[in-house]
């Protein structure tokens, strides 16, 4: 009797040492490969609830492009922005660790809703008629922009986002405010994500040949203007009369 425990004192003993050993070799595992397992996390929520999917154009954190591929550890961006203008593709690929999708927030040019309001501010001397011009540029963009603003209206209709996303008015308008330097009408209108800089040039434009039809309306930039009092009133110093 003695001997079977004083056996099995050292079997559990042994025991305990072998689960001391795996519990800190698995704590260590744990740590080794910490972000491994956010990125096989963060695989498992894009796989069941995912904030995007192939093809979507997406920013998260300072990157942002269009997904081209998904894995198990990171995703793949095809770069846009960056040094190029109006969200235009560099060409480069980015990979992003899935464990970004925990811990970053995302914005997402192209799911739900696969339009964006964009915003083109013209500016015009306070002498210009704005009136004038503001209703040529009314004409203008919603002219350019009416294709797409049917489509989106129709998207709405057809398709309910499951978020709350609703519009009164998806038809392009245009703004006015007044800044230092003149009047501002800022053109604001529906685009696809991709179409950005296409319809911006062709406003550009459209209101670039206003400007150079129409007298009466000029575009302003910021200026200073120096008034000259002529001679001073004050009456000369010691030094002047001396």
């Amino acid at each position: 009797m003695v001997a079977v425990l004083f056996v099995a004192s050292i079997w559990i003993d042994g025991l305990r040492q072998v689960g001391t050993f795996l519990g800190l070799f698995t704590a260590g595992v744990a740590i080794a490969l910490k972000d491994v397992i956010v990125d096989l996390a963060g695989w498992v929520v894009i796989v069941t609830k995912p904030p995007l999917a192939i093809g979507d154009r997406v920013q998260i954190g300072e990157h942002a492009g269009d997904v081209v591929d998904i894995s198990v550890l990171h995703f793949t961006l095809l770069e846009i922005g960056n040094w190029v203008e109006a969200d235009q593709s560099t060409g480069r690929i980015v990979r992003i660790p899935n464990a970004k999708i925990l811990t970053e927030p995302i914005a997402n040019y192209t799911a739900e809703f696969p339009y964006l309001w964009n915003e083109v501010p013209v500016v015009l001397t306070f002498e210009s008629d704005w009136r004038k011009a503001k209703a040529m540029f009314m004409s203008i963009v919603q002219e350019e922009t009416e294709e797409t603003s049917q489509r989106a209206r129709a998207s709405l209709k057809r398709r309910p986002s499951r978020m709350l996303i609703s519009y009164g008015t998806v038809t392009a308008t245009v703004y006015t405010s007044v800044l230092d330097h003149g009047v501002c009408l800022t053109l604001r209108f529906l685009t696809e994500p991709r179409r950005r800089r296409v319809i911006q040039e062709n406003l550009w434009e459209a209101v670039l040949d206003v400007v150079d039809r129409e007298p009466d309306i000029d575009l302003a930039y910021p200026t200073t203007r120096i008034v000259n009092l002529g001679q001073s009133s004050f009456p000369p110093s010691i030094s002047d009369r001396e």
